[in-house]
This record gives C-alpha cells, sequence and structure tokens, in this order.
C-alpha cells in the first residue's frame, strides 16, 4: 500500500455527555452526515442537500461492560484525512483502488469508541473496545429510518438457516412488518437517493438481518451463539441448532463489523464501489504469489452430460480426464470435481472408488489444469488437517458448501478454513455461503462466494429470468464476487423455458450469457455447460475462453437496476465490453471514448435477427473500430452483447 496523505487532528475535551453534535463530510462535500451523541447515539445523512436517511439509532449492549449509549462521557475526538492507493492481490474490478476518506473517532470514558468514515460514495461506522477481559454481546441496534415513500429491493429470508439465495422483491418499506426480514445486502431509494446497506471487516461475530417494521426503516438483527448443532433428520447437511440470549463471545479488546451504507444518486455507480474491500483488514498471508484465479469447466450443472466419447460418463476417472482435455484445448486452469468424487460426503479422505486423483492430477499438471474437490463444511470443519492431506495430493483448491448459517462460530469456520486453505496454497470457493463481508482482502485465496441464486437454479425452477440476472450487479455484486456459474449454452426464451434437472437450459439469448463474463465479477468463473456442447458450440467456446476472470480497470457505462446494465473492463491493453438486458428489448448506444488513440479490432457477439424465436441465434463479427465512434447495439427481449477491443500491432 503507497500512503499518499494522512492529515490528523486531535481534540481533546472530556466532555459529560448531555447533547453533542458532530459533522463529518465526505472529501468532495456531498455527502454530510450529522451525528448525535446523548441518552442514545443516532445520526442523519444528508446527499447533495437532499435528506437520505431521516435518523439512525446505535448502540452495543455488552457483559460484563456497558450499555455503550448509557450516559457516555466524550475524552477525546480525531478528525483524519486519508487518501491512499490499495493495490488488490486479487483484481475484481481493478488493480488499483483509491481509498479517500474524511473519518470521525470519538473515544468513551468506558475504554470504547465510535467511528465514523465519509467516502464520496458513502458512509460507514463501527465500534471498537479496549476491555481487558472477554465478553458478551448482548445486542447490537442498527434502526434505519429513511423518508416516506422509500422503497427498497428487499431479498426477503424465510429463516436465519438459508443459502442465501434470494429474489430481490420490490416493495414499500413501509408495507414490511417485523416478521418480514432480509439478508444483505439490500438496497433502498430514499428520497430518489440509492443506499445499499451492507457490512465489512465481518470477523468473530454474527452477520446482519434487517427486519421490517411498518414504516419507512429497518431494525437490525442477528443469529444467536450456537450452543449446540446436531443432524437433523439425519442428513449430512441439515442441522438442528440449539441457541443461547447471546450473539457473541468475543475479545474485550477489539473492533466490530462497519455498518456500511453505500449512497448515489446514479445506478451504476452503486457497481463501481469497492466500499467493502476498501473497509476491511488488510493482507494476512505472508507470500500470496501462487494465488491464481481462472476459469473453470464445471461438471455438476450438465450432469456430466457428455457424449460422443468411447467411455460411460459419470464421476469417474474418464469422464475427468474429458474435462481436463477440454480445459487444456480452451485455455481453462482449472476443472471441478463436485460432490460425488469422495468415498462418501462425509468420509472426504479418500476418493470413490471410480476416482483417482493422484492419475487425475497428474494428467492435469501436463496441461496445465488444476483441480478442485467439492466439500461438505461440517467433515472439513471436524478435521481441517485433510487440508495438508489435499495438498499433498497437489490438488488446487476446495469448494466448500452447505454452510447455510451466518451466526458466530460459521463467520469464524470461514475464515478458519481461509487461513488452514492458504497455509496449503489451495484457493477457496465458498457456496451456501452468506455474501462477502471482507474476508477476501484478508484472504484472497478465497476467490469467490455464492450466496445468490445462480444458474443452478434452472434445474429446479424459472426464477433466473432476464430482470434478475440485470438485478444482481446492481445490489448482490457491490458486496463482492458472485459465482453465478455462467456460460449455459441451452438459451431459451422465457416463454420457451423449461426445467429439467439433468439437461437444463437457461432463460435469455447466448449473449445474455457471454456477456455474464464480462459484467458479473468472480476471479474464479464457472463454464457450467458440457465439454461436450462446448465443443459442438465452438465459436461461443472461443470467445469465452479469452476473457479474463480478473481486470485492471473497470468502468460502469450506463444502467438501471433491473432493467439493464452495460460495463467495459480492461485487462492490459485490451477492453471488453458487456452488456445485459432484461425481457425489454432495447437500443443503446456505446461511447468508445475511453478507448486509446489509433485503431482497434473489435470482435463481438450480438444477438441474432432470430433471437426472439430461438434464443441461441447470435451474429459474431470482426472489424474496426476508433475511440470516436459509437457502437449501436441492439439488445433483445433477456438480450446480450460481449465485445473484445484490442490494439491493432
Amino acid at each position: 500500500m503507497n500512503k499518499i496523505l494522512i492529515l490528523v487532528v486531535l481534540t481533546t475535551v472530556f466532555t459529560p455527555v448531555l447533547s453533542q453534535n458532530y459533522q463529518l463530510k465526505c472529501p468532495d462535500g456531498v455527502i454530510v452526515t450529522n451525528i448525535n451523541i446523548s441518552d442514545s447515539f443516532s445520526f442523519k445523512v444528508e446527499y447533495n442537500h437532499k435528506t437520505v436517511i431521516e435518523n439512525c439509532i446505535i448502540d452495543l449492549v455488552v457483559s460484563p461492560g456497558p450499555i455503550f449509549s448509557d450516559t457516555p462521557v466524550v475524552v477525546s475526538v480525531d478528525r483524519n484525512s486519508v487518501n491512499e492507493l490499495i493495490n488488490p492481490v486479487v483484481c475484481e474490478k481493478s488493480s488499483k483502488i483509491f481509498d479517500e476518506y474524511n473519518e470521525l473517532i470519538i473515544h468513551f470514558k468506558k475504554n470504547f469508541s465510535l467511528i465514523f468514515r465519509a467516502y464520496n460514495n458513502g458512509i460507514a461506522y463501527r465500534f471498537t473496545s479496549d476491555f481487558s477481559d472477554s465478553l458478551n454481546i448482548v445486542s447490537e441496534t442498527f434502526d434505519i429510518n429513511f423518508k416516506d415513500g422509500a422503497t427498497a429491493f428487499f431479498p426477503e429470508e424465510e429463516s436465519k438457516i438459508s443459502h442465501y439465495e434470494r429474489m430481490y422483491i420490490p416493495v414499500l418499506l413501509d408495507t414490511l412488518t417485523t416478521e418480514n426480514f432480509c439478508s444483505l445486502p439490500t438496497l433502498v431509494n430514499s428520497n430518489d437517493i440509492n443506499i445499499l446497506i451492507t457490512e465489512a471487516d465481518l470477523f468473530d461475530y454474527p452477520g446482519m438481518f434487517l427486519h421490517g417494521k411498518k414504516s419507512n426503516g429497518f431494525q437490525a438483527s442477528f443469529a444467536n451463539y450456537v450452543t449446540e448443532a446436531t443432524p437433523k433428520n439425519g442428513s449430512d447437511r441439515n442441522q438442528q441448532l440449539k441457541t443461547s440470549h447471546i450473539l457473541a463471545s468475543t475479545k474485550g479488546k477489539r473492533s466490530y463489523p462497519w455498518r456500511v451504507m453505500i449512497i448515489s444518486d446514479n445506478d451504476s455507480d452503486l457497481i463501481s464501489s469497492q466500499l467493502v474491500y476498501q473497509l476491511s483488514r488488510e493482507l494476512e498471508i505472508d507470500d500470496p504469489s501462487w494465488i491464481k484465479p481462472g476459469k473453470v469447466a464445471w461438471d455438476w450443472y450438465n450432469a456430466n452430460n457428455i457424449y460422443g466419447v468411447d467411455f460411460k460418463a459419470g464421476i469417474n476417472t474418464d469422464t475427468y480426464k474429458y474435462y481436463i482435455d477440454f480445459a487444456s484445448r480452451y485455455g481453462l486452469e482449472y476443472i471441478i470435481l463436485d460432490e460425488g468424487w469422495s468415498k462418501s460426503t462425509t468420509i472426504i479422505d479418500e476418493p470413490s472408488p471410480d476416482i483417482n486423483i493422484k492419475e487425475l492430477v497428474a494428467y492435469g499438471n501436463s496441461k496445465n489444469v488444476g483441480l478442485i474437490l467439492w466439500i461438505l463444511w461440517e467433515p472439513l470443519d471436524k478435521d481441517m488437517s485433510v487440508l495438508s492431506l489435499y495438498r499433498s495430493w497437489a490438488v488446487a483448491g476446495i469448494k466448500v458448501d452447505f454452510m447455510q448459517r451466518n451466526d458466530q462460530y460459521m463467520v469464524n469456520y470461514y475464515e478458519r478454513v481461509a487461513k488452514e486453505a492458504a497455509k496449503n496454497k489451495l484457493i477457496v470457493d465458498f457456496h451456501g455461503a452468506y455474501k462477502p463481508s471482507g474476508l477476501r482482502r484478508a484472504y484472497p485465496n478465497v476467490l469467490t462466494y455464492e450466496g445468490l441464486k445462480g444458474n443452478e437454479n434452472n434445474k429446479w425452477s424459472s426464477l433466473i429470468t432476464p430482470e434478475h440476472n440485470v438485478t444482481l450487479p446492481f445490489i448482490r455484486m457491490v458486496a463482492g464476487p458472485m459465482d453465478f456459474t455462467p456460460g449455459s449454452m441451452d438459451n431459451r426464451n422465457e416463454s420457451q423455458h423449461i426445467v429439467s434437472w439433468n439437461r437444463p437450459a437457461s432463460m435469455g439469448t447466448r449473449c445474455h450469457q457471454v456477456a455474464m463474463y464480462i459484467v458479473f465479477e468472480s476471479p474464479l468463473q464457472m463454464l457450467c455447460e458440457s465439454p461436450s456442447t462446448y465443443y459442438k458450440e465452438n465459436q461461443t467456446t472461443e470467445f469465452i475462453s479469452k476473457i479474463p476472470t480478473v481486470w485492471d480497470e473497470t468502468l460502469v457505462l450506463d444502467g438501471n437496476v433491473a432493467d439493464f446494465v452495460i460495463i467495459a473492463r480492461r485487462s492490459g491493453d485490451t477492453w471488453y465490453i458487456g452488456a445485459m438486458s432484461d425481457e425489454n428489448a432495447r437500443d443503446v448506444e456505446i461511447d468508445l471514448s475511453f478507448l486509446d488513440d489509433g485503431v482497434c479490432s473489435i470482435e463481438s457477439m450480438s444477438d441474432g435477427h432470430n433471437c426472439d424465436r430461438f434464443a441461441q441465434d447470435y451474429l459474431y463479427e470482426t472489424n474496426e473500430i476508433n475511440k470516436t465512434e459509437k457502437l449501436k447495439v441492439s439488445l433483445a427481449s433477456g438480450g446480450g452483447f460481449a465485445a473484445i477491443i484490442s490494439k491493432q500491432k
């Protein structure tokens, strides 16, 4: 990290609190936060002179120890202005992050502090404590209120035992009762301004949920501390939990998670935000140089539907050699062996008799293709030494599944996995997982998370609509990378969509799926379709194979939540453009002024003339273009567009 500027101003006050007010502005002055310390802690937020957060009451109750807002005494106040350059290990969005903010730190007599940070695209706050003994977190208050008429995209949950795979339901906030609750992130629109609520630097603490309250706001809740977990109805992945009344048992000297509010009057700015990453703790791996992002051939979605071969397809060595050959042919870095490769889901240190892991690793190494192994979370929890066994096998990583909780124990489990995997030089993909909350900055071997409804839902539902797909970048992706698993080659219009477990089809056009490789961020990006089908669709597969999974620069060119999105990303000297639309056809014009001077070559895939009746129809073109031109693109219903623009040599 290269530090450009830090300015610190310290004011000592030693003042008993009757009512004190503090103001914090972001560097460009657009966002103003007014903080009140009295018999409660609260703040209000204005954006460009418009109130966006009417009032937010916050507090923390610990035992033994104080209720933080119980007659607090301010002993000092620090104000900092920071402008730093972050160079991320894994460049999900850019190779440089400019971290600029103003900070207010209020220190209290009872050995705790309240920190606010104001960025040009949002605010965040957290508590810290400096107690010598360990303590229990009894409760946390986050009671946020917006202007009348506020709306939200509400990822409603039914239980705190969840895969966090939700639809984003448009709601009026004042219609939600305390029975309605959602996971994070959620997106609120108040006074025509977007406020995306999420959290960062989540360690040793439960994740946050938000409940309605039949008014224009939310109240937070959390999963309670788990005292006992037993298998539910003999399941290998579902549990019956017993909990206590507390939220967490933790150290008394610590910082607590950031409560993050990303604020903008432009939908596109939501996608550009990297606040979750910026607010999370720095790298904790001594040498991360071995971490290798890339693309992955995936078996489970396509049910190993391999054809035109001289062996019986299935979970066996011959099938996975075929996957390795495919990955090698198209320059993919990895293949995944999903559920079924091990002797059982609970015996994860021994392969199935039909799988020769050492032979597959050796075969993959000969073709520069690594292996990633799927495992259930609980067998790994019982014996993490299996990761050293995987290292001895020379596999590349693990896909950990079915955690479906975010209580303190499970949050700590994610960190334990990340740390032990890093020791054994294994990359990690979390499925059945809550959203990214900052772990990936400390442990960049954690390359991606699920925590969303992705392509796999095509196997059992018709929920993965084009509208859903163009909602995700503005909400879920703002929290961090998402393993949507794109790449379906069986593309259907909505009226023609079919549900099939073994031969799933996606909704939207072929180019809608291809554009996902540019629009959707995931340093570990899947190709979900059967290799046999990809061979048959060679032109599409060749195109996808040229798209990176990490980026030097990202420009969000246009978009509206749940309507459409257009993104340009740069890797080296090459630009990639992805556009996706909801069920509405639309014509868009893409300004290319971000290109360098000179003539460029453009290779593109756009919706075909007949994709309204046959969604797999597309037009592949190569041409020349320069920065003074504008691309005119017609997006079909559920359509997409993808382009690769490179300098001519």
